[in-house]
């Protein structure tokens, strides 16, 4: 008679390298996922400045290749009814270089630093919270400012290639402040939506990545870093000036991608698991 190879743990008639393909297949539970995004939130808040320095403005240099990929696609594409839905994937290859090069990115902190303070609401986490946004964001700006001061003064793209970025930066920048609010919100939470999503998207992060990004820019919803390459593009032109760039922009996009990334989706899911942690 054959013996009976399955273990005191096995279900009847499933073997334990079978038992081993159902645990592997099964989706993370909402609190593992948690502790995956704290325990890298961690680690970010306690990285040396100078580390979060370089890597926020390489990610302020790599996001901007959204303007350009946008802005190239919109001078190649002819004038039809469907060129945004060609032209906005552009939008999705800085966000490709960042998120997947592991660069500090100033909206995804909005959930990866404020779970650990979600958690542990002491005055330490606070102030590093404070340092790593501070830090993050101004090297994000210093990113997206050089590539500003490179297109407009150093020559690096065509007067035709450049035609196509600013008609992109034209189209962005034609909202008014609270339309730059409101339209913050969503993009704050969608990026947050996909630094949750990414622990359960292993294999499939250029995927998720490309459907989150693609989604905000069909919305034309206004993202802090991404949309500073335009609003630099036109005030160092000339076309805009600093009180529109700073209060008419960049001050309600903080804002409203704050209040997205952070005050909905990072607190509804700390909400989600607490008492299961």
């Amino acid at each position: 008679m054959e013996a009976d190879k399955s273990g005191p743990d096995d279900e009847p008639g499933i073997s334990r390298e079978e038992r081993e393909d159902v645990e592997e297949h099964q989706k993370l539970r909402a609190p593992l996922v948690y502790e995956i995004i704290r325990a890298e939130g961690e680690k970010e808040l306690r990285r040396p400045v100078a580390s979060l320095w370089w890597s926020g403005v390489a990610a302020g240099l790599g996001i901007s290749f959204s303007v350009v990929a946008e802005g190239l696609l919109h001078r190649h594409l002819p004038d039809a009814p469907w060129r945004p839905l060609v032209e906005n994937l552009g939008y999705c290859f800085g966000f490709l270089i960042v998120v997947l090069g592991r660069l500090q990115l100033f909206t995804e902190n909005t959930i990866t630093a404020v779970l650990p303070l979600a958690k542990t609401r002491t005055a330490r986490n606070f102030l590093l919270t404070g340092r790593l946004w501070g830090v993050v964001f101004a090297a994000n700006m210093v990113g997206t400012m050089l590539f500003a001061l490179s297109a407009v003064f150093v020559g690096l793209y065509t007067a035709d290639q450049l035609g196509g970025l600013f008609a992109i930066a034209h189209h962005l920048m034609a909202k008014t402040p609270m339309e730059m609010l409101w339209h913050a919100v969503p993009a704050g939470f969608l990026v947050a939506a996909m630094v949750w999503m990414m622990p359960s998207a292993e294999g499939s992060e250029f995927w998720v990545i490309l459907s989150i990004t693609y989604l905000i820019a069909l919305g034309d919803f206004a993202h802090v870093i991404a949309w500073s390459a335009e609003a630099f593009l036109l005030l160092l032109s000339g076309e805009i000036g600093v009180v529109k760039t700073l209060f008419g922009f960049l001050v309600p996009t903080f804002v409203g991608n704050v209040l997205g990334g952070t005050l909905l989706f990072a607190l509804l899911a700390y909400g989600q698991v607490k008492e299961e942690l």
